[in-house]
């Protein structure tokens, strides 16, 4: 029983980092339908920064997670970048296939940057949080797991308001949902697809400072799996809709966990945990066979 709840727990903890990722999908997909492949390496950039501003923030006297701000700044900087010089010429004179291969290039060049920059080897980040473990149910917790569960949950739940309740989410949702008509009602379209991949590279950065809290290693490639994984979630969940990247990213976690944990358990040793990655993809296979929209998702008639 104490193994349960620990990978419960554990799935929990991978599955509120899969859901910031996912988030970050789902913002940019809900306002231009672009899958934008680059958000992984978004988080790649946000790890580089904090193996290299933690330190300084320790030196000051401050806490070692105040390295989000200037993860933030710089995941931010980067994602704008990318959208102004990559995505905003391809949007206007290009098609969903040349914007899809962009996305693609944009994550190949990230990932060849970081390396030539950094080196292929993977570099160790200072230690984060410094929290004591909780005892739950007779099972000892990790607070950096705590901590990252609050905060998947605290994020999803603010974004839910923003896109809601603000003045800012009702021009997302008009872009989305009718662009010539939004730029009518006054809209400036560009600068709200702009604000939005800023909003998914924040994301990202937290999403990297939850990431090394519990995996405390920066690589060129770290973001090219974990992306992957949270583009999973998106889609499993219903990729556009917020709730759904959240409880995407939560089910991938507990898949993930539980079948790492039981696999070799449950087959007598034939199946081992690294056919962890194999379930989570035959059961988005499964759920679209059945809900091609996702879990949360509706499917829509389209006119051709």
């Amino acid at each position: 029983m104490s193994l349960f709840v620990q990978q419960i727990f554990n799935g929990l903890k991978v599955g509120s980092v899969y859901a910031l990722v996912a988030l970050g999908y789902t913002m940019v997909y809900g306002i231009i339908r672009l899958i934008n492949f680059a958000h992984g390496d978004f988080i790649m950039v946000g790890a580089y920064t904090l193996c290299y501003t933690i330190p300084l923030m320790v030196n000051a006297g401050m806490p070692a997670w105040m390295a989000v701000v200037l993860g933030i700044v710089v995941c931010v900087i980067v994602g704008v970048v990318v959208e102004l010089l990559a995505y905003r010429p391809v949007r206007k004179k290009g098609t969903n296939m040349t914007a899809l291969i962009t996305a693609i290039s944009m994550s190949l060049f990230l990932q060849n940057t970081a390396q030539s920059l950094f080196g292929s080897a993977p570099k160790p980040i200072t230690t984060i949080f410094d929290l004591e473990p909780i005892n739950i149910a007779g099972v000892s917790i990790a607070g950096e797991t705590l901590v990252t569960i609050l905060i998947g949950f605290a994020v999803m739940i603010t974004l839910t308001v923003v896109v809601n309740k603000t003045k800012i989410g009702r021009s997302m949702r008009a872009v989305s949902q009718d662009r010539q008509a939004a730029i009518l009602t006054g809209v400036n379209v560009n600068r709200t697809i702009t604000l939005t991949f800023a909003i998914g590279a924040a994301l990202a950065a937290l999403a990297a400072l939850m990431y090394c809290a519990n995996y405390p290693a920066a690589s060129p490639t770290m973001g090219g799996m974990l992306g992957l994984k949270a583009f999973v979630a998106a889609v499993l969940g219903g990729i556009g809709i917020i709730p759904g990247a959240m409880l995407g990213g939560i089910l991938v976690g507990l898949v993930e966990s539980l079948s790492k944990a039981y696999s070799a358990v449950l087959t007598g040793g034939i199946i081992t945990s690294a056919f962890s990655d194999a379930v989570v993809f035959m059961i988005l296979i499964f759920v679209l066979l059945i809900r091609p929209a996702g879990i949360l998702g509706k499917n829509e008639r389209e006119k051709v």
